[in-house]
């Protein structure tokens, strides 16, 4: 009968010697992340930083203007100040009213996108346009569109011979919802984009059971297409109130915030720059984001409980 070597063990390291070993390895995975963390904390948390605690200041714009701290003084100034709200107010009208419509918008031409077709690829490119263009001049060509005499939007109404003199920049009446769609023009690319991914990511023979078991389109669309897309739904909804909201440049060139089209970041912006009040305008922003915040939590956590229910 022959014997089998067998290898000896390792003798166990004491542990202490495994301690420190790991020990070596947590700090030496720490230390990957300092040269991605230096323009994080550089460039993203200082300024934010600063912005916060310039709320709490007096800064004024000067060369010789001397900043001292104030406490809660501008957020109690603010409290009183109406026009600020009124912005605010007319900015949430904006940002639910985009949002909404820019959602059933890009969904319609999602779904009409994800359909074999015939020009499915050129149709995709062309929805694509907008998001190549930047905000401005996205609103100068805009401008020139509406423009009340030589607008391309008043000569197609006049050749249908419907009122072909409307002023839909320079009046009360008009300027938000014009502002609207423009904003929902703009921001059809990206949303319309996402959705389609999300489409596509829905298995074909959901909707193939549904339709034997003789399921409708719009039984099929509310029962299967709207689940599977809910997440994708939720994310994209946030990150477009959120960017309707803080939206400037578009409004800026188009109205510069007026006839009822004062946003809060153009309130803010004029705040600042216009009157010197950094320290008050950087408490708007402060105000901004906490109230946004309080919006999106409530949103979130409805939506949770719901794919939860």
């Amino acid at each position: 009968m022959t014997a089998v070597a067998t290898r000896p063990e390792a003798p166990t390291p004491p542990r202490s010697q495994r301690r420190g070993r790991r020990g070596r390895t947590e700090w030496s995975a720490y230390l990957l992340f300092v040269p991605a963390m230096i323009p994080i904390l550089a460039f993203s948390v200082y300024p934010l930083v600063q912005g916060i605690l310039l709320g709490f200041t007096d800064s004024q714009s000067g060369l010789n203007a001397v900043t001292t701290f104030t406490g809660v003084d501008n957020y109690v100034r603010l409290l009183d100040y109406g026009l600020f709200w009124q912005s605010f107010g007319i900015g949430l009208i904006w940002a639910f009213s985009v949002t909404i419509i820019q959602f059933v918008a890009s969904l319609s031409l999602a779904l009409l996108l994800n359909a074999n077709l015939w020009g499915q690829g050129i149709a995709r490119t062309i929805a694509l346009i907008p998001w190549a263009m930047p905000p401005v001049i996205i609103a100068i060509m805009w401008r020139f569109m509406l423009h009340p005499t030589y607008g391309a939007i008043n000569g197609g109404l006049g050749a249908l011979g419907l009122p072909d003199d409307t002023n839909w920049l320079g009046t009360a009446q008009w300027a938000l919802p014009a502002v609207i769609v423009v904003g929902v023009w703009a921001g059809m690319p990206q949303t319309t984009i996402t959705l389609l991914a999300g489409l596509q990511g829905i298995d074909d023979q959901l909707h193939e059971a549904a339709q034997i078991d003789g399921a409708s389109v719009w039984q099929r669309f509310w029962s299967i297409t709207i689940p599977g897309l809910r997440p994708v739904i939720v994310a994209i909804t946030t990150l477009d109130f959120i960017n309707n909201f803080n939206s400037f440049a578009l409004v800026y060139v188009l109205t510069a915030g007026a006839y009822g089209t004062m946003l809060p970041m153009l309130f803010a912006y004029n705040e600042a720059f216009r009157y010197g009040n950094f320290g008050l305008a950087s408490a708007m922003g402060n105000v901004i984001v906490v109230v946004i915040a309080v919006f999106l939590f409530v949103y979130l956590r409805a939506q949770a409980k719901a794919r939860t229910a």
